[in-house]
């Protein structure tokens, strides 16, 4: 009994000093020594936010909003919205944008009327209501732009560009048929149509920044006509066109920086 009662003393003992060590221990504090501070990440510091972000909104009175939102490093914005079917107008705002004091959400300068408020996130952008805040529930997903190479331009698309040269040469338009030789290029589904003289013709188009453009998928009617060489040589531009120039009425299909392989001048619908 004697034996256990010292053994107890012992344990108690050690246990005690080894309690007062360890609160010794974690009372030690070094003012002096530099704290290490962990700063997160924001969208601003972040190299990947500029970019062209597309998508199509949640609209009241329109099958949606296509909006093309262009970030710039220099902090300057473009941002283009169609309603879709209802108007092929594309309309264009532009100016400059700052950040919020968290360095996630992109404030565009000069606008009324319509959100300007948009949290960057990673190869995506969410537009918030007019008061800057995060809409809530089922609709969330349907306000956010993902990031694209793809763009648009209003100065070509929607417009009917009727071809006036053709590999340097003047083109002479159909005589009787009433139609004039023209391409035009839907803003709503990146879709091109046109007429080359004996058939129509239609595609796929794709934009891209620095004026690139891509057309694919061609197909046509297959009507017989005695001379089809015209047509035949559109649609080889068609095929080999990678950028266009646009000033003012008249438009250039260009392949690389080679003399234009077509022009065309605008005219109404």
């Amino acid at each position: 009994m004697k034996k256990t009662a010292i053994l107890f003393m012992v344990v108690s003992i050690a246990v005690a000093t080894g309690c007062s060590t360890t609160k010794k221990q974690a009372a030690v504090v070094t003012p002096d020594q530099p704290q290490k501070i962990v700063i997160g990440d924001n969208s601003a510091d972040s190299p990947d936010w500029t970019g062209v972000y597309q998508g199509v909104l949640p609209c009241a009175d329109c099958d949606g909003l296509v909006t093309t939102l262009t970030l710039n490093k220099d902090k300057t914005f473009k941002r283009v919205m169609v309603y879709k079917g209802k108007s092929d107008q594309a309309f264009e705002e532009s100016g400059k944008f700052t950040w919020d004091n968290t360095g996630s959400v992109v404030m565009l300068q000069g606008i009324t009327g319509s959100p300007s408020y948009y949290k960057v996130g990673e190869n995506q952008v969410m537009q918030l209501d007019l008061q800057g805040k995060a809409v809530e529930g089922e609709l969330a997903e349907m306000y956010i732009l993902k990031k694209t190479e793809q763009v648009f331009d209003p100065s070509l698309t929607g417009k009917k560009w009727k071809l006036v040269e053709l590999n340097g040469k003047p083109v002479e338009q159909p005589a009787g048929s009433g139609k004039d030789y023209y391409i035009e290029l839907d803003t709503r589904e990146t879709r091109v149509n046109g007429f080359a003289g004996c058939n129509g013709f239609f595609g796929n188009y794709e934009l891209k920044a620095g004026n690139r453009i891509t057309f694919t998928k061609m197909g046509s009617t297959l009507m017989a006509c005695p001379n089809l060489s015209t047509e035949q040589a559109l649609l080889k531009v068609l095929e080999t066109a990678d950028n266009y120039t646009v000033n003012g009425n008249r438009m250039e299909l260009n392949k690389a920086r080679m003399a234009p392989l077509a022009r065309f001048v605008e005219i109404g619908k």
